[in-house]
């Protein structure tokens, strides 16, 4: 086998593992907010749609959109990896840095900080059939008031 054929051997035998990977990866896919089964306080904003997809160098990238507590529209993105280390988010009025750590096959912890100061903290819990998820937050603004919510998404 010469150089070039084993290089590209290497390259799909790559290509195909970080598939593997995130095609076993629950979070992977777009979630639509389900209001219905969802607990947020009156006048917070929430996540309408939540899209995890391939990134970057073995990236997972996160789109998020929805409304703000004014009820326009949000849009925010992150790219990095669930190894617990923070990441930049650009769009996020409430974090400017999210390290998301894989808890277990279903659950993912998350972290936000904006200027070095912790703003958020919660899971994200995908349903065994991976239908729906769970994400429970608590946000902290600028006097240190702390919220929380439960949004509930549906798998698309």
């Amino acid at each position: 086998m010469n150089t070039l054929t084993r290089k590209l051997v290497v390259a799909a035998a790559l290509t195909f593992t970080t598939a593997a990977a995130f095609a076993g990866n629950p979070q992977m896919g777009t979630w639509k907010f389900n209001q219905a089964k969802s607990e947020m306080p009156a006048g917070m904003g929430h996540n309408t749609t939540v899209t995890y997809a391939d990134g970057t160098d073995g990236m997972i990238k996160v789109t998020v959109d929805g409304v703000d507590k004014d009820g326009k529209p949000s849009h925010w993105v992150w790219e990095g990896k669930f190894d617990g280390k923070p990441y930049k988010v650009v769009g996020n009025p409430i974090a400017d840095m999210i390290a998301y750590t894989m808890k277990d096959d279903h659950t993912n912890a998350l972290t936000g900080t904006k200027s070095g100061k912790t703003t958020m903290t919660g899971t994200i819990t995908v349903a065994a059939d991976g239908k729906s998820r769970m994400v429970t937050t608590t946000t902290t603004d600028a006097d240190g008031k702390s919220t929380t919510s439960k949004s509930s998404y549906d798998k698309q």
